[in-house]
């Protein structure tokens, strides 16, 4: 329930943190941060703060969960003790365990699994800091993950959480915003493909909102598409003074 008094949305139109409702929050992406990991990514969104390792494709223990036909993929969504303001149990929750699925099953979509058959491709996600959008970030660290691993993939996936707030649909939105708000959409996707790869609603949205809510996340993704190409591009082409 909201508190008494919390405007959410301010006269001037403008939301808690002074954002306009369709604006993202500040973004950084970095590729590669992690030295023992085939393929690594940290993501930023506002406050939330994600980093994801992939390992492989690798040979599967033990064998009997090998497939003659595709790889399999492994994803493990995990916060940790001190990403919330409580502190966190470290062993892994409900919500978790089914994230953990939800994006597997979205990034399966994404790879060439069928390229490597018999082996296994594990992806961790940690969440070091939430404030709200953590399955939206962790999706997008995974996929440069796994871009900066070599993995082949259809596309890069990029992701974004759609709210109403006050009666108004946001991007983006932070914590205040996903504790009070009305509702709450997390979409992802392959933008270059226009393909839709998660899509969930906590909440109620009438059909015009969807609608107006599926346009807004689009237009956010389209920007966060063009910050991991700039992520990968910082590591993989730009050609620094000194390799000159």
């Amino acid at each position: 329930m909201k508190p008494e008094g919390l405007k959410l949305i301010n006269e001037e139109g403008l939301r808690v943190d002074g954002r306009k409702p369709d604006e993202l929050r500040p973004v950084v992406m970095e590729v590669g941060v992690l030295k023992n990991a085939d393929g690594s990514a940290y993501v930023q969104q506002g406050n939330t703060k994600v980093i994801a390792a992939v390992y492989g494709p690798r040979e599967i223990h033990p064998k009997h969960l090998t497939l003659p036909d595709r790889a399999i993929l492994r994803t493990r969504y995990h916060m940790v003790p001190y990403s919330t303001d409580e502190r966190k149990s470290p062993a892994p929750t409900r919500r978790e365990i089914e994230l953990s699925k939800v994006i597997r099953e979205a990034l399966e979509s994404v790879i060439f699994v069928e390229l490597y058959p018999r082996t296994t491709i594990d992806v961790f996600i940690e969440v070091i800091q939430a404030d709200a959008g953590t399955r939206t970030a962790g999706i997008m660290a995974a996929s440069l993950a796994l871009a900066d691993a070599g993995i082949p993939m259809r596309d890069l996936v990029a992701a974004v959480a759609v709210g109403k707030v006050d009666g108004q649909l946001v991007l983006d939105i932070n914590q205040l915003e996903d504790e009070y708000g009305e509702a709450d959409m997390p979409i992802a996707m392959m933008p270059s493909l226009g393909k839709i790869v998660l899509l969930q609603l906590n909440g109620v949205l009438t059909e015009e909102e969807f609608k107006q809510a599926l346009q807004l996340a689009k237009k956010g993704i389209m920007k966060l598409y063009e910050y991991e190409q700039q992520a990968l591009r910082k590591k993989y082409v730009e050609i620094k003074p000194e390799e000159v």
